[in-house]
């Protein structure tokens, strides 16, 4: 196990949880952001391509020890998980899904990791734990509920949000049902890989808009240091770290507390108002996480 490896994992996991829903919320607010200077995919495809470049000396050594299968499983997890979610997501808003929709609908992931692992896997999950994710996807939609807004997109449009969701979700269960435990790669070398894998799908998703190469402005190289360093590292990286070290009912419940800190992130840029609606969802939505990680508990001890 690499060195690195044995300090985060010395780090407690609330606190590693807490980190996870800071920066993960910030992706949503870097994509806003993003829009005022370049086209969505212009920037993601720019943000994996030097990332994967950033990042291959730190992982060269371990990515030339993996085997070739585990290597190919990983990517094909990693295109579900960062290419398909980003794609659906982002691809929502550039067709004219309001942001604050495709965000409420993106936060549904515990829910869609629930039904996945229930009804492809046949696993079953106490009470407890929908009791939790219901409380939670009703504080979800208190808090964004002026976000549901239906907007000017063409209908098609609102199920890529969906499926983007799902693709997470879908790479989120079969990650955690690799009883290899993510096949020796530490968490930095599953992000190359993920980064590695979306970087020529955004590239030729972008190719079939438009221009390809990068903008020479600062908003540009902002939007696309804020999504790399903030939601890429930041977010995701630490989303494989927790399941890493907890179940994908524990950490994907963990995000129903991003819809209220992703308007707080909009609070302190772009001076959006808070509202009491998003406190009272974020204590529901508290609620029903603490009942999820309460019964993880009890079926660890």
């Amino acid at each position: 196990m690499h060195t690195a490896s044995i300090g985060i994992d010395r780090v407690p996991l609330p606190l590693l949880e807490a980190l996870m829903v800071a920066t993960w919320s910030s992706g949503f607010v870097g994509m806003r952001f993003s829009a005022d200077y370049a086209p969505v995919y212009l920037v993601i495809s720019w943000r994996f391509i030097i990332l994967s470049l950033g990042l291959f000396p730190f992982v060269a050594r371990e990515i030339r020890r993996t085997p070739l299968r585990a290597l190919l499983r990983q990517l094909v997890i990693g295109a579900l998980a960062m290419a398909g979610y980003l794609a659906g997501v982002a691809g929502g808003i550039q067709q004219g899904v309001p942001a604050g929709l495709a965000a409420l609908v993106a936060d549904l992931l515990p829910l869609g990791v629930l039904l996945i692992s229930t009804f492809a896997f046949r696993e079953r999950n106490p009470a407890a734990v929908w009791a939790g994710l219901t409380l939670g996807v009703a504080g979800t939609l208190i808090v964004g509920r002026d976000a549901v807004l239906l907007g000017k997109a063409p209908a098609w449009a609102y199920g890529l949000p969906v499926a983007g969701m799902l693709s997470l979700a879908v790479a989120t269960v079969w990650q955690q049902r690799t009883t290899t435990h993510n096949d020796g790669l530490s968490p930095l070398g599953m992000l190359w890989l993920q980064s590695f894998v979306s970087a020529p799908i955004f590239f030729g998703l972008q190719a079939l808009q438009g221009q390809v190469m990068p903008l020479m402005s600062v908003g540009f190289a902002a939007s696309v240091a804020w999504t790399a360093i903030f939601a890429t590292v930041g977010g995701c990286g630490l989303y494989w770290l927790c399941l890493r070290r907890s179940s994908p009912a524990r950490v994907t419940s963990v995000l129903f507390l991003s819809p209220p800190v992703t308007m707080i992130w909009a609070w302190a840029m772009f001076g959006e108002p808070l509202s009491g609606s998003m406190a009272i969802g974020t204590a529901i939505s508290a609620l029903g996480m603490m009942l999820v990680i309460r019964d993880g508990r009890k079926q660890t001890a």
